[in-house]
């Protein structure tokens, strides 16, 4: 190539878009016309504002109509691009699942889950509640108040050897007509009330020395037992001496009138007192003796032992 004629002789002769310049295009710049310089493109230059929708490249620009008509409404001149030929295509979307809540998807069942929490927490307080329900039933069995006499105590009406509950395996009983009578004592029936077989009762027994014996045996351990008797006075308080194995107790058996029945009346005065005796294995001897000091006017009917703590 020569200078001047063939070819470009300075740098930005080699720019393939000088020919957009004003200085390239005093040098004679051209456009390429493969597009851009590269082969086989598609030249689609063209001046801005120029490219119609549905038209192809090139052409004259169309005119663009003034949009008129009512707000909100569409506009009869006016067509999507994705409508005309050579428009962009319509881009298509995928619904999306309402659920409701502002578009947010759902999440885990949080209210199903805390319903459950609750009834497993529920019925375990239930089941607590219940089992400490019923430790303190149980509890109350084994723990009842003593409902027996204390010593100088009596219900009325009186209770016998065999309304106490007793069995044959039980501690042993007695009644008025199978005692050893001494010093004057003797059986009656006459005052009724007297729960000994056929109503018979001890009388005779408010004068100094009159006894009673009662010989106790098959006793199975040494131990400190009550000695119950059910007595019948008229109203007024009565005391004899207790005897265990031959020595006497310091403190007599007391046979108050607890029930504070009249006085005079035998028949609605049998009530029944007990002591603590202390006794041996096997056989022993049980007294109820009017000493002097004692006072002795009263009937006696049944005798019985019990546990000290008077089961």
């Amino acid at each position: 190539m020569t200078p001047g004629n063939n070819g470009a002789s300075t740098p930005e002769d080699d720019d393939p878009f000088g020919y957009l310049y004003a200085d390239g295009q005093a040098n004679g710049a051209q456009p390429p016309s493969g597009g851009y310089g590269y082969p086989n493109s598609v030249n689609r230059v063209r001046a801005v504002g120029t490219r119609q929708y549905g038209q192809q490249g090139g052409g004259p620009a169309a005119q663009i109509p003034q949009q008129q008509g009512t707000y909100g409404q569409p506009n009869p001149h006016y067509a999507a691009p994705e409508t005309l030929p050579g428009g962009g295509a319509a881009t298509t979307h995928s619904p999306q699942p309402s659920h409701g809540g502002g578009g947010r998807g759902r999440g885990p069942n949080t209210k199903g889950l805390l319903i459950g929490a609750i009834a497993v927490v529920a019925a375990v307080v239930i089941g607590i509640g219940v089992a400490m329900i019923g430790g303190d039933e149980d509890k109350g069995d084994g723990n009842q108040a003593d409902a027996s006499p204390t010593q100088g105590q009596t219900s009325e009406p009186s209770p016998s050897a065999s309304e106490s509950g007793k069995t044959e395996a039980d501690l042993p009983e007695i009644e008025a007509k199978a005692l050893r009578l001494e010093g004057g004592p003797v059986t009656a029936s006459d005052i009724k009330g007297a729960k000994s077989d056929g109503g018979v009762y001890v009388a005779g027994f408010n004068k100094v020395g009159a006894k009673v014996v009662w010989t106790v045996s098959g006793i199975e351990k040494a131990d400190t037992y009550r000695f119950y008797v059910r007595y019948g006075i008229p109203g007024v308080d009565a005391n004899a001496t207790v005897v265990v194995n031959g020595e006497a107790q310091t403190r007599p058996l007391n046979m108050e009138n607890f029930g504070k029945q009249p006085e005079g009346d035998w028949e609605k005065g049998w009530q029944t007192t007990w002591a603590n005796v202390n006794l041996t294995k096997g056989t022993n001897t049980i007294e109820l003796v009017c000493n002097q000091g004692n006072q002795c006017n009263a009937n006696l009917d049944q005798f019985w032992l019990t546990e000290e703590d008077g089961s």
